[in-house]
């Protein structure tokens, strides 16, 4: 197989995680700063609606923590954007489950209705497709960096390090 020396792979997938990242997290912090203006109650469970969502002013907080949590992922790169953009993906598909649950009871503390548990998956799995792009597979090319590390951890456990790796 010939490698395409023309374009590094380091930076297209770090294109992806960066901007993906980015993007997402501009979103929620948009959003809740949007209903951190509206001064809504902190934990009212019926909320009010702010850009089609329902939201109170913890969801609000929540909201901006994330955003602010994956823009800041996004200016580091790297490794770090691609499992932070996993793990909070995870925890908005966890998020979108709990809160269906807790939707129609007095523990709905986020003010949470069907479109923002719908929001939570459509996020959750967006930011695991990014997260995830070019790292978990099992047909990676050769010039992908997470693949070299692989083979690098691999030929350092046994003992045949390729040339020009450190030990």
């Amino acid at each position: 197989m010939d490698l395409d020396t023309s374009h590094n792979a380091d930076r297209r997938l770090a294109a992806v995680h960066r901007f993906g990242t980015a993007f997402i997290g501009l979103v929620l912090v948009g959003f809740g700063v949007t209903s951190l203006f509206v001064r809504l109650p902190l934990f009212d469970t019926r909320g009010e609606v702010v850009a089609g969502l329902s939201t109170n002013g913890a969801l609000g907080f929540v909201s901006v923590a994330v955003g602010s949590l994956l823009v800041g992922a996004a200016v580091v790169g790297g490794t770090y954007s691609s499992t932070v953009s996993t793990l909070v993906g995870a925890g908005f598909v966890a998020s979108g489950l709990v809160n269906l649950y807790l939707m129609s009871t007095d523990y709905n503390i986020l003010a949470f209705s069907m479109p923002n548990v719908i929001f939570s998956f459509v996020v959750g799995i967006l930011m695991l497709t990014v997260g995830m792009y070019g790292r978990f597979t099992g047909g990676l090319p050769e010039d992908n960096p997470y693949r070299r590390h692989r083979e690098r951890r691999r030929s350092l456990r046994r003992g045949t390090a390729p040339a020009g790796a450190a030990r």
